[in-house]
């Protein structure tokens, strides 16, 4: 039976535009890219210091949870300076091979200099330069804000899954809790962008980490990035929510 959708989802940008960063959608990737180059040598130390040194435990932690196993070929799509490709490393074993695609030349360099990745290359999520059927697991981890357009990008990762594949999207969704929220955003907002202005001496990765901060707060909710993964055909679309905070997608290509 085609489980293909009949027709196509309209587009779905993640978050509205945030025109303090950017004028336009040219702008917005000029941005992104300009910013990730950047920061790119200071990004592992930053994520330890974001997440107060658990991030690659939780990495590990949450591709398992989503199904991966050795031997597994993954797709690390947004891969930036290649963390969730070493915390899959462990887990795929030397029968595994993962690949990464990211646009920022700065953060594809930093991962293949760590030996993060077998291969790398330049894309991006809504045009993959990966052929059809080729990998058994694909994740994006905290890159989806950075996508224009959600069931675009959807449609790709399932095109680059072998059927009955498993697609894994994790991002941060930001808490109810109105004493929890605001902790998080100082957090994130001033904290962490100071410490990469005094770390790095950069107005430009300053501004990017806030820049996060504000793409995170202004996505848009699950109920929106689990009907996009449905209306592209994906199967078995879940969420899992751990610690209260890291949305988990996971979600299967159809076996024909």
């Amino acid at each position: 039976m085609n489980t293909e959708p009949t027709h196509r989802e309209p587009s779905l940008p993640p978050h509205p535009p945030l025109r303090r960063y950017y004028t336009d959608e040219h702008a917005r990737r000029t941005y992104l890219n300009h910013g990730f180059d950047v920061s790119a040598r200071y990004y592992d130390g930053l994520s330890w210091i974001m997440s107060f040194g658990t991030d690659g435990a939780y990495r590990q932690r949450a591709l398992v949870r989503a199904g991966l196993t050795a031997g597994m070929s993954m797709l690390d799509v947004g891969c930036g300076t290649g963390l969730s490709a070493r915390a899959a490393r462990s887990v795929v074993g030397p029968q595994g091979y993962i690949v990464g695609v990211e646009p920022s030349r700065g953060m594809l360099g930093e991962a293949l200099r760590g030996e993060r990745l077998h291969a790398g290359a330049r894309g991006i999520a809504e045009a993959l330069p990966i052929r059809d059927n080729q990998f058994d697991f694909l994740c994006m981890s905290f890159a989806l804000r950075h996508v224009a357009d959600l069931p675009q990008a959807f449609r790709e990762f399932q095109r680059v899954l072998k059927p009955g594949g498993i697609f894994f999207v994790v991002e941060m969704t930001p808490p109810q809790a109105s004493l929890a929220y605001w902790l998080l955003r100082f957090h994130l907002k001033y904290v962490v962008p100071l410490i990469t202005r005094l770390w790095s001496g950069s107005q430009v990765a300053q501004d990017l980490y806030r820049y996060c901060w504000d793409s995170h707060d202004q996505c848009v909710p699950p109920e929106s990035i689990l009907s996009a993964m449905q209306s592209v055909g994906l199967q078995d679309v879940k969420r899992w929510v751990d610690i209260g905070l890291f949305s988990e997608y996971t979600a299967r290509k159809p076996v024909r």
